[in-house]
This record gives C-alpha cells, structure tokens and sequence, in this order.
C-alpha cells in the first residue's frame, strides 16, 4: 500500500479562529499546543489522539498511514 503522508496542517484555535500552517512529528502525537494568538492551551477533544487529529486540517501521520492514533 503506498500512501502519501502530508505533513502540514493548519491548525484552527477553538478560541480564537487563529490559523497557523505547523508540520506535524512523525513519531510521537502532540497533546498540547499553544495558539500564538491568545495563549489558549489546545489539547485533544476527547477520543482524539492529537491536538492535530481535533483542531488541524490533515490528521497526524499515523492516522493517515494506519487510521489509528499513535497512542
């Protein structure tokens, strides 16, 4: 199975709609990200295992590769 993997995404604060383009680790989830904006601290929306795979436009590596979390 080949599949490409993107690795930006643009992540989108639930607080504040500030939007930044960030690329995302291949080997380990990020639970906490802080909007440059309004300092809010994102972490995953429950069931999530990123704050990308909740807040960004692509999800992590390894959902798109396995369609599971890293977890």
């Amino acid at each position: 199975m080949t599949s490409n993997v993107i690795l930006q995404s643009e992540l989108t604060c639930p607080e504040c709609g500030h939007k930044k383009i960030e690329t995302m680790p291949t080997d380990a989830c990020q639970w906490f990200y802080e909007c440059e904006s309004c300092r809010a601290v994102l972490k995953p929306k429950p069931g999530d295992c990123c704050v990308y795979c909740s807040y960004g436009s692509v999800p992590c590596p390894p959902v798109q590769q396995e369609g599971r979390c890293c977890s």
